[in-house]
């Protein structure tokens, strides 16, 4: 039953994509970015705070980090996620959001000196196609010629400020307790969040966008990454990170059903393609360099002595 954990943090975070897109009529999105973190902060205070204030003197030491994390994670990945949602489908963020395993990997590679694997260099180049395929609608003549459109750039600048979350909590490997390190993060993510909410002319809230504001603070922010963590520790990271890729499939027919988006063969055949490549990424794990090695050493058995 461990498998329930990650499955249903992934149910939760698909039902946000839909979320995301629902509040594009009901909701600025300066205002629903502002109220999901304040809520998440607000519920998490009595819990977190006190272990806050027992490691004040690591925070202090490492406030920048948690100040990027925030910023990262909770400032531009989800409210690009909002203004994206004015103009991209919930099918095409679902399917966006799945690319983050494979951003996360490639920017290992840069970051955290990860050894490079024919998973990698493959699943990208298939992953890119797809992506390719998807964003231009079955029609990458048309891309070409016009562009990423405006909700396409910014769904893949939150996916890559994601994978670069990810990549930095990593390489940073703060000596805080998971939940007192996310607190800070969501603080510095409501201070960054407020100069946009007080410029905001309209962020009332209403009988129609309170759910929303309520399932994306509560649900989406502290239950799913809760059961993502209890996923990791009983599952291992590697064999939980494989349920992201039912991200797409789980939005795609929530979106569907409840939102009666339109289900295209671009849809089917871009996100399918860009999802092989993601799970080659994850499961092909050869390295290039020993690789490399190998045949050095062959070609070096094929030379007389003298020359070797």
């Amino acid at each position: 039953m461990n498998f329930l954990f990650p499955l249903l943090a992934v149910f939760i975070w698909s039902i946000n994509a839909i979320v995301s897109k629902l509040s594009a009529t009901a909701i600025d999105p300066a205002a629903i970015s502002f109220y999901r973190w304040l809520l998440a902060f607000i519920a998490l205070t009595p819990t977190a705070l006190p272990g806050v204030w027992r490691h004040r003197h690591e925070i202090r030491r490492v406030w920048w980090k948690l100040f990027i994390l925030g910023l990262l994670g909770m400032v531009l990945y989800q409210s690009l996620a909002y203004y994206a949602a004015h103009s991209v489908s919930a099918l095409f963020m679902g399917i966006l959001n799945a690319l983050i395993p494979l951003l996360t990997v490639l920017l290992s590679i840069f970051v955290l000196r990860l050894a490079p694997t024919r998973g990698i260099v493959i699943g990208s180049i298939i992953s890119l196609a797809g992506l390719i395929w998807l964003v231009s609608a079955g029609d990458p003549l048309r891309l070409l010629q016009h562009g990423l459109g405006k909700g396409e750039l910014m769904m893949l600048i939150a996916a890559a400020s994601y994978a670069l979350y990810g990549v930095l909590t990593k390489r940073w490997s703060l000596a805080l307790p998971n939940w007192q390190s996310l607190y800070m993060q969501i603080l510095f993510g409501v201070l960054l969040l407020l100069p946009g909410f007080l410029l905001t002319p309209d962020v009332s809230l209403n009988a129609h966008n309170i759910p929303l504001v309520l399932f994306a603070g509560l649900g989406a922010s502290l239950i799913a990454p809760y059961l993502w963590i209890q996923g990791v520790f009983r599952l291992g990271a590697s064999n939980t990170s494989l349920f992201m890729n039912l991200m797409p499939i789980i939005t795609a027919i929530i979106a569907v059903m409840f939102l009666h988006e339109q289900l295209h063969s671009y849809h089917v055949i871009g996100g399918g393609i860009t999802l092989f490549g993601v799970w080659l990424a994850q499961t092909l794990k050869t390295p290039l360099r020993r690789q490399k090695l190998h045949l050095k050493q062959n070609n070096s058995s094929r030379r007389p002595p003298w020359q070797r």
